[in-house]
């Protein structure tokens, strides 16, 4: 089968919905999981085949010019989603009320949320995960050193589309509220990252945009143990 499908990492499947595809009209989607006792490339191959997915950008062209919606296949272990644009296509009738719009349901996977809105495509960590998040940092806000919480804001598994960024930003302002008001150190800004590193979807790994981590770089008087003596 020629048409690549399968995304080795959760970055690469994200950045190929969000980037390659929800940007580009595919808004209406299903998702699913692969059963155990399959094997996902033969699923990938049925479905690819079903649904007339492994088309040249040419024949796509010739599709949407004729009115008919094209279909875009992705996976990533055994949870996939197929989505489409607007149009005509088996896609719809085969699929029924399980198709969803993104435009309205965002696509949530890894605690990722991928949407679109206001003629954009949104990338946020997904509301449930966030929380956790947050009440996470908020509860250990003062109970750790500012290393500790800088390499714990450096650790979290999310690229940083712009609404992730903003979403940790929030966090970590709510974290330096606690430790202001208990008369600590704050937790500086450097600990997240503001570049997203680019991935390639079916294969290769991630550019870094750092060689270090960001709390490697912080000033050592700062990242002394400043919890509080219990």
């Amino acid at each position: 089968m020629r048409y690549r499908c399968e995304a080795v990492s959760v970055e690469g499947f994200i950045q190929q919905l969000a980037v390659a595809y929800v940007a580009r009209g595919y808004f209406f989607y299903v998702t699913g999981r692969v059963p155990e006792h399959k094997n996902p490339a033969r699923v990938d191959e049925k479905l690819v085949a079903r649904y007339g997915v492994d088309l040249s950008k040419w024949a796509r062209a010739r599709r949407k010019q004729a009115g008919g919606a094209n279909v875009q296949y992705l996976r990533h272990g055994r949870f996939f989603v197929l989505l489409a644009t607007h149009g005509e296509h088996p896609f719809f009738t085969e699929e029924g009320e399980n198709v969803r719009d993104a435009r309205r349901d965002a696509v949530k996977y890894a605690g990722y949320s991928v949407g679109f809105r206001g003629g954009h495509v949104q990338v946020r960590i997904d509301l449930p995960r966030y929380r956790e998040l947050k009440a996470w940092f908020e509860e250990h806000a003062t109970r750790r050193g500012v290393a500790a919480l800088a390499a714990a804001f450096y650790e979290l598994p999310f690229e940083p589309y712009a609404l992730v960024r903003r979403q940790e930003f929030h966090i970590l302002r709510a974290v330096n509220r606690r430790r202001k008001a208990a008369g600590l150190p704050l937790v500086p800004q450097e600990c997240i990252w503001l570049k997203r590193r680019p991935v390639k979807p079916f294969g290769g790994g991630a550019v870094a945009p750092e060689t270090e981590p960001p709390v490697a770089r912080l000033d050592a008087s700062v990242c002394d143990d400043d919890s509080p003596s219990r």
